[in-house]
């Protein structure tokens, strides 16, 4: 298969077949992110992708899911995007799932009629990195977007019956604006009515520009101890109508390899118990994953 320079996904998609469809990121430019920063952005030639298909078709069997690499694959023309979609789907006829990464920047480019077209044709499930709900941090970490437009995008992805799945950064804020990260983005979980809500937290590699700037401390990051101080104050932020039988359960998970601490619930209902696990996390450090275990 034609796969140019390192790939990547979500860990829900460690089963996927990873179909390349862009090259790089079409933004690129966030300080904290080294996913793409040696490549330069492109679509890939539809030819090369249908054989890429076809290559796939010949070597495995069954494929349940597909998710098509790199970053923000969304920004492609709607046709175009939909010929894709009818690729895998006539190719793969077995698939439950097609996936892709997508910008709100370019979700909101589409109209819903467009999305609506898009899950017709197949995509069922979108990630969008959120980052933060603060647009001051967003802006220091160079993001490109505001809170308010991935609010927008993500219920615009959710109201076309796509699923969304947000990931936000512990530790982005720094120590300096560490509050503001944490009330702001419990507030944006809040107001998003997302499929899916992950943590990740700040993990640092040469590549990434924010990566200098905490060498000469301008950036200070957060102690496993800080973010457990974050988490809680995001928790706390998160305010949802358990009672509203109309409202949309959130599945909430802490648990990527860069966390130190374990999280899995539903939103609204699981928040109590999990604030529950974050301050007894505080007393007892036998609950905190050791460094050397984190991975980003």
């Amino acid at each position: 298969m034609d796969y140019e320079g390192r790939i990547y996904r979500p860990p829900s998609e460690a089963n996927s077949l990873i179909l390349q469809v862009t090259v790089g990121c079409s933004h690129n430019k966030c300080t904290f992110c080294p996913m793409y920063k040696d490549k330069e952005f492109k679509l890939k030639d539809i030819g090369v992708i249908s054989k890429d298909l076809q290559e796939a078709r010949l070597r495995y069997k069954h494929v349940e899911r597909v998710f098509l690499a790199d970053g923000d694959a969304l920004c492609m023309n709607t046709d175009l995007f939909c010929q894709l979609l009818s690729n895998v789907r006539n190719t793969f006829p077995e698939c439950t799932r097609i996936g892709s990464y997508a910008r709100a920047t370019h979700i909101n480019k589409k109209s819903c009629e467009e999305l609506l077209l898009l899950r017709d044709t197949g995509l069922g499930i979108v990630y969008i990195g959120a980052e933060s709900g603060s647009d001051m941090v967003l802006r220091l970490v160079n993001k490109g977007e505001s809170a308010d437009q991935i609010i927008t995008a993500i219920r615009k992805i959710e109201a076309a019956e796509i699923g969304a799945s947000v990931t936000f950064i512990s530790g982005l804020g720094s120590k300096e604006h560490m509050k503001e990260h944490a009330v702001k983005t419990g507030e944006m979980i809040s107001a998003l009515g997302a499929s899916y809500v992950g943590l990740l937290t700040l993990m640092l590699d040469p590549l990434a520009p924010i990566f200098c700037a905490v060498e000469t401390g301008e950036f200070e990051q957060l102690t496993p101890y800080d973010v457990l101080d974050e988490l809680e104050i995001i928790l706390e932020n998160i305010n949802i109508n358990k009672d509203d039988d109309n409202t949309k359960k959130t599945v909430f998970r802490s648990n990527h390899a860069s966390n130190w601490l374990i999280l899995k619930g539903t939103l609204p209902d699981d928040r109590e118990n999990m604030l529950d696990k974050v301050r007894l996390a505080k007393i007892e450090s036998g609950l905190l994953r050791e460094e050397w275990h984190r991975r980003l």
